[in-house]
C-alpha cells in the first residue's frame, strides 16, 4: 500500500508541467553556456533581466486574471498611455520624478479600473472589452503625440530603469519584480482572495452562489492589472529615456505567451506563481542565448509561438500519460 502510494506521488510529480519546465530551462542554460562563452558571465546574466523585467511584473497580475478564466489585452496600450502622459507632464509642464510617478500610477489604475467596470457592470467578455480599450488607450497615445518624441525626463527619474542596487550589479528593475512575485505569490496561494480566484476560474455561476462575489474581484484584478502596467511604463520609460507612442508594442501577446507558457489554463482554474516565474527566466534567458548568437528576431518570435503551442497542448497530454500510468499501477 505504501509503496503503490509512493508510485503515485512520483508519477504526480514528474508529469506536472513546472517540473517540465526546470528541466527545459536547465536544457536552456546548459545549450547557451556550451554555445556561448558569455553566457554565464553573472553581469551578463543579471544586466538581462533589464530586457524582461516590465512584462514579468505584468505576468504576476496576468496570471490571476487567467486564472479567473478571463484576460487583458490591453496592458501595453496602458503602458504607451501612461508613458506619454508622463512625457507631456515632464517636457511642457516640467513636471520631477515624484510627479511622474504618480501620474503613471494613476493612469495604470484609471485605465485598468475602467477596464473592470465595463467587463463587470455590463457583462461583456474581457476578450471583447480589451481589444476595445488596447485600441483606445494606444490611439490616445498616438493624438496626443503623433509621430514625435518625448525625451527630456528629469535625471533623477533614470535610475528607476537604470539603476543598480548600491554597488551591487542587480538592478533596482528585478528588486522590484522579486517584491512584487513574493507579495502575488502569498496572495494567491496563502490566502482566501486567492482560493477565491481559483473558484471563480473553475466555475464562475457556482462561486457567485456560494457567496463569493465575483465580479468585486474580478473589478479588483483589472484594476490591480492597470497598476502594474502604469509601474512598468514607470521602468521602461526611464530605461529607454524616451516615449514614442508605439512603446511596449506587442507586449500583451508576450505577457500571455509567459503565463500560459507556466502552466496556467488558458481555460482558468489552475496555474501558480512557480511555474510562472520559471517561464519568465526560461524565456529570458532563451532571448538571451539568441541574441548571443545573432539569431534575427523574426526567429526568436518563431521559437516564442511554438513554445505558446506546446504549452497549451501539452498539459493534456501529460494528464493522460498521468491517467495511463495509475492505472497500470492499479491493475
Amino acid at each position: 500500500m505504501g509503496l503503490s502510494l509512493s508510485k503515485d506521488r512520483v508519477v504526480e510529480f514528474v508529469t506536472k508541467w513546472e517540473f517540465l519546465l526546470v528541466l527545459i530551462f536547465i536544457f536552456v542554460i546548459i545549450l547557451n553556456s556550451t554555445l556561448s562563452p558569455y553566457f554565464l558571465n553573472v553581469d551578463n546574466i543579471l544586466d538581462t533581466t533589464f530586457n524582461f523585467t516590465e512584462k514579468a511584473i505584468i505576468a504576476l497580475t496576468m496570471m490571476f486574471i487567467i486564472i479567473c478564466a478571463d484576460i487583458d489585452l490591453s496592458v501595453a496600450s496602458i503602458i504607451a498611455m501612461a508613458s506619454v502622459f508622463m512625457g507631456y507632464a515632464s517636457e511642457v509642464h516640467g513636471v520631477q520624478t515624484s510627479g511622474l510617478i504618480m501620474i503613471a500610477i494613476l493612469t495604470g489604475i484609471g485605465a485598468g479600473f475602467l477596464n473592470g467596470i465595463i467587463i463587470t457592470k455590463l457583462d461583456i467578455p474581457a476578450i471583447g472589452v480589451t481589444i476595445g480599450t488596447m485600441s483606445l488607450y494606444r490611439g490616445i497615445a498616438y493624438v496626443i503625440l503623433g509621430d514625435k518624441a518625448y525625451t527630456k525626463y528629469p535625471k533623477s527619474f533614470a535610475y528607476f530603469g537604470q539603476g543598480y542596487i548600491g554597488s551591487s550589479p542587480i538592478p533596482f528593475e528585478f528588486i522590484v519584480f522579486i517584491f512584487f512575485a513574493i507579495i502575488f505569490g502569498v496572495l494567491l496561494h496563502k490566502t482566501t482572495f486567492g482560493r477565491k480566484v481559483y473558484a471563480i476560474g473553475n466555475n464562475r455561476i457556482g462561486a457567485k452562489f456560494s457567496g463569493i462575489k465575483v465580479d468585486r474581484i474580478r473589478l479588483i484584478l483589472f484594476t490591480l492589472n492597470g497598476l502594474l502596467s502604469g509601474i512598468a511604463a514607470i521602468l521602461l520609460t526611464s530605461r529607454i529615456g524616451s516615449t514614442r507612442p508605439y512603446i511596449a508594442n506587442g507586449w500583451e501577446l508576450d505577457i500571455i505567451t509567459t503565463v500560459v507558457l507556466g502552466g496556467v489554463s488558458i481555460s482558468g482554474g489552475s496555474g501558480n506563481v512557480f511555474g510562472v516565474i520559471i517561464a519568465i527566466f526560461l524565456l529570458g534567458f532563451l532571448r538571451f542565448g539568441m541574441g548571443l548568437l545573432n539569431v534575427p528576431g523574426i526567429e526568436m518570435n518563431i521559437i516564442t509561438g511554438f513554445l505558446l503551442i506546446i504549452a497549451i497542448m501539452f498539459p493534456n497530454f501529460l494528464n493522460n500519460i498521468k491517467e495511463r500510468m495509475l492505472k497500470r499501477e492499479t491493475y
